[in-house]
Order: C-alpha cells, then structure tokens, then sequence
C-alpha cells in the first residue's frame, strides 16, 4: 500500500499542504539569498514574464497531469536573468494561473511550491554547471549546462507533484512515472534544445533577435499542445470505444444469459459446440485466431433463438409447418444480433451460415460447398454431432459410434465430407469429451463474458488505434 494511504483524506491532505508550504518559504529563502546573481535587466523582463505567462495560459490536460510550454520560457529565464528572476517569474504565472483555475487548496499549494523551486534549482544548476565547464551563455558548452538544469527541473517538478499524489490519493510514483514523465521526454528534450539555441542566438545578436524568436516559441507551444491534445483525443477515443463494446458484449451475454434460464439444454448444448468446434478447427490447422472465432461462434450460434416464442423453445413434440419456419429463421436473427456489436461480423458470418448444407438444401440462404464459409461448416458438424449424443438434446441421445456412423451418412450432402474425416478421427481417438450433466465442463465453456470479452478486446484496441 502507498505510504500513508491508509491515514484519513483530511490528515494526508493537511499533511500535503504543510509541506507545501514549507518548501515554498524555503524557496523564497533561496530567492533572496542568489538575489544578487543575474540580471533583473527589465527589457528581458518584459520579455520573458508574457512568455511565461501566456504560455501557461496555453495548457492542455494529459493523463493526470497538467502540461504547459510555460517551463520552456522559464528555461530561458534561469539561463539568462538567473535563479532568483526564474523563480519569481513562476511564482507570479502559478498565482496567476490559480485565480484562472481555481484550484483546490492542496493542489494549489503543490503547484505553488513545485513552481517556486524547480525554476530556481535549474538555474543554480545551469550556472554551477556552466562556471565548473568555465563557459559562459555565448560558448556552445552552455547548452549542457541548460540540459542539467532541466533535467533537474523536471526531475524535481515531478517528485514534488507526484509525492503529493502518492500521500493524498495513494497514487504509486513508479507507475506515475512510467505513465506520465516517460512520455513527456522528448518533448522535454525539444524544450532543451531549443532553449538552448534560443539562449545561443541571444548571446550572439541580442535582445531584438529573443524577441523574433518569439514567434518560434509559440510555435513550438502550439504544437506540444495540439500533439498532447491529440493523444488526450486518441485516449478519450480508446476509452469510449472499450465502453460501447462492453455495453454492447454486456447486452448480448445478458441475452445469453437469459435465453440460458430459459432453456438449459439450449446453453449447454451451445457450451459443447463452441468445444467441439475448437477442436475440429485446430485439428484443421487453423490459426488461433480462427480457432478463437470459431469458438466464439460456437457459443452464439444459437443466440438466435432468443426470439422463440416457448412453445418452440421448449417444445417435446413435432413442431408445426408455420413453427418450423419461425425455426429456420434463427440463423438470420442470431446473425443479425451479433452483427450489432462493433468488430463482431467475421462472428455473425459463421452463425448465419451454420444451417447451410454443401448440397444447397440448407438455410436461410441454400449455399453449397465452398459458398458456405469453412467456419460455418465446422460448426454444422459440431452442432449436429451435439444434437445426437447429449443426453438433455432434443431426441434420445445415441452411441458415439451410431453418430459416427451418421455423420459419415450424410457427409458430402449436409455436412463437408473432409471435415467430418477430421472430426470422426478426434471422436475414435477420445479426443472429443464433453460431459453435458458436468457443471465443471459446462462452466469451463459457457463462460460467456470472458470469452465474448476476450474475441472483442483486440477488434476494439485496433478500431481505436
């Protein structure tokens, strides 16, 4: 557990804002005592202090932090008025930024104190640096005195802002770090490349060359903040297209679930399938993908019969010609359902087709042989292989040898000849077992979420991407 997560909201956020302020009143210290070193030339001021202002002003919302091009400016400032100047000039855009944002009392602390000390540690970081390497703001070693000053920046700015985050939400700094300050490097970097040729060409040509390069840094502002909106957009975009496929899968196990309350043979019988299918696919030599979706299929293929009136559904005699219709829709219904939910119509195909005969006299459609997608024909095996066993089918189950026996009857003229030589060999070896009064084996296939779940997830991910 984080530390102090279990302490109460009120004590971890007290705790947060003392500390805050401890650290601002000794930045403000450290202010005051390097005073004297730079420059409080008030032409750079009035250059620098919009910059860093409007900068902020310019900011965009990314994971859980706040990102603003107001750090480059401040670069600009510790390298050239100095540590103190750098300082106050981020102290008077967080106050600033407060009023506009309206922040709670904790966090505005944290920004507060975070603003008053990284700007002034990069600058007595930049300029020890600079004086230990003997170079000056007009040498082109300085740019490495710049990289140190905000490495130690950033570095300082995060731990500030995401130790508060571990004390008051419990928030882990490991994994704060490796989703927040990961991605933010090569933006940091371009920010300390170009305040390092900002600074270069100042020392070179003066203040009228800062100042045309201010349309550079705002440039450069406008970017950062249009590629970080874009991924905030990639993200809400991942996030909404993961809950319209949950809603979508929780509205077809639900109606699965339901249809199973209904009639259990039904879902068991359909548990079975989806194990059969799988095995009569990899028996093939399929791919994993297509053993996934034919066993995903198996588990809906008969979704369809949802809009069975009961009589129907649960009937123990010969049905009717008009129910025997209503019947030989629910490859279309099941298909049209399913169809519905986002990435699911490669599902839809193999359950529409699952009825068709290679002889063309099934339906809903009379396809023949190689019409009828492979997947589908896999399922039809399956499926009819179920029907004759299962002791809670529809008819008297019979011996696996005299469903051997029919499925070789009618291969070539219902059922794909081939296929049924794959699946007659899996049943002589004692590959295919499926124990329809085992609530252990139906459980294990008639796991309709994860499963549902687990076909959607990738379709979804690269819908999204």
């Amino acid at each position: 557990m984080p530390w102090g997560a279990d302490a109460p909201l009120v004590r971890r956020e007290n705790l947060v804002l003392g500390l805050s302020v401890l650290l601002f009143v000794a930045a403000v210290a450290g202010d005051v005592s390097v005073a004297h070193l730079g420059s409080w030339d008030p032409a750079l001021l009035l250059i620098l202090a919009p910059l860093v202002i409007l900068a902020d002003i310019m900011d965009v919302r990314f994971a859980s932090m706040r990102v603003s091009g107001a750090f480059l400016g401040l670069l600009l400032a510790a390298a050239i008025l100095g540590p103190a100047q750098a300082s106050l000039l981020a102290i008077l855009s967080i106050v600033l930024d407060t009023i506009r944002c309206r922040p709670r009392m904790v966090w505005a602390a944290v920004n507060l104190a975070a603003f008053a000390v990284f700007p002034l540690l990069a600058g007595l970081v930049m300029h020890g640096a600079a004086d230990a390497i003997d170079a000056s703001i007009e040498d082109a070693e300085f740019g490495l005195a710049i990289v140190a000053g905000a490495t130690v920046a950033t570095l300082s700015n995060f731990l500030i802002s995401g130790t508060a985050g571990m004390i008051v939400d419990g928030d882990s700094l490991g994994q704060e770090f490796r989703r927040i300050f990961v991605p933010l490097l090569p933006s940091e970097g371009a920010m300390v490349l170009l305040s390092s040729l900002i600074v270069f060409a100042y020392a070179h040509t003066g203040i009228v060359t800062l100042g045309m390069l201010v349309a550079l840094f705002f440039l450069y502002i406008w970017l950062l903040r249009e590629l970080l909106l874009s991924q905030t957009r990639a993200q809400q975009l991942d996030e909404r297209s993961r809950q319209l496929a949950s809603l979508q899968v929780g509205v077809l196990t639900a109606m699965l679930k339901t249809l199973a309350l209904r009639d259990h043979m039904t879902a068991r019988h359909s548990a079975a399938v989806a194990r059969y299918a799988r095995a009569l696919a990899r028996e093939a030599g399929c791919s994993v993908e297509e053993q996934d979706l034919v066993h995903t299929a198996g588990l809906l293929h008969d979704i369809g019969k949802f809009i069975f009136p009961d009589r129907i559904l649960l009937a123990d005699s010969r049905l009717s010609d008009e129910d025997w219709e209503i019947v030989k829709c629910h490859p279309y219904q099941g298909a049209k359902i399913v169809r519905n939910v986002e990435g699911y119509g490669p599902v839809a195909d193999i359950i529409l087709g699952h009825h068709e005969r290679v002889d063309g006299k099934g339906y809903p459609r009379g396809l023949r042989q190689d019409q009828i997608p492979l997947l589908s024909r896999m399922i039809a095996i399956a499926d009819t292989y179920d029907v004759m066993t299962a002791r809670d089918s529809y008819r008297k189950p019979v011996s696996r040898a005299e469903a051997v026996a029919e499925l070789r009857r009618v291969a070539g003229a219902q059922l794909d000849a081939h296929l049924v030589d794959l699946f007659v060999a899996m049943v002589e070896r004692g590959d295919l077992v499926f124990r329809h009064g085992d609530d252990a084996d139906f459980d294990a296939e008639l796991d309709f979420e994860r499963r549902v779940i687990e076909y959607a997830a990738p379709r979804t991910e690269a819908l999204a991407a």
